[in-house]
């Protein structure tokens, strides 16, 4: 496989994927990005997410609402979605949480587990306290 040619704005966008903990959408990432290169499109960023998130650089996080969120903490690492406001946390659990998960679901499948992603689903903190606020729906 050939080298990656490198990219100011590509580099950009990982740094400040590196630098958040929000996991922002593509469009979050598109006007951050666009203070410092103001001519950059929208499809730039998109191609360059996508890119980021295939050579492992960066974390892909669907989301139900088909928005996709961003991680730039490739760490193995677990996500939970507000159902209310829609926000996306991190959320630490001990490694022998993924030693139980891969272990079960390998006693259940004829072939070899390699690794697992899962999505968790609740309230945030905030949400919990003042759901008139900040629910969506």
């Amino acid at each position: 496989m050939a080298s990656l040619k490198y990219s100011r704005q590509r580099e950009s966008i990982l740094q400040y994927l590196s630098a958040t903990h929000s996991h922002p959408t593509a469009d979050m990432v598109y006007m951050h990005v666009k203070e410092e290169f103001p001519n950059i499109s929208l499809g730039t960023v998109y191609r360059n997410l996508n890119l980021l998130a295939d050579i492992g650089e960066i974390i892909k996080i669907p989301t139900p609402d088909g928005g996709d969120r961003f991680d730039g903490r490739t760490d193995s690492h677990y996500h939970v979605i507000c159902r209310d406001c829609g926000n996306v946390f991190d959320l630490e659990l001990d490694d022998s949480f993924d030693q139980f998960i891969d272990k079960t679901a390998g006693e259940k499948f004829d072939g070899v587990i390699e690794s697992h992603n899962i999505l968790f689903y609740g309230k945030c903190a905030d949400c919990c306290s003042n759901p008139e606020e900040k629910s969506l729906k």
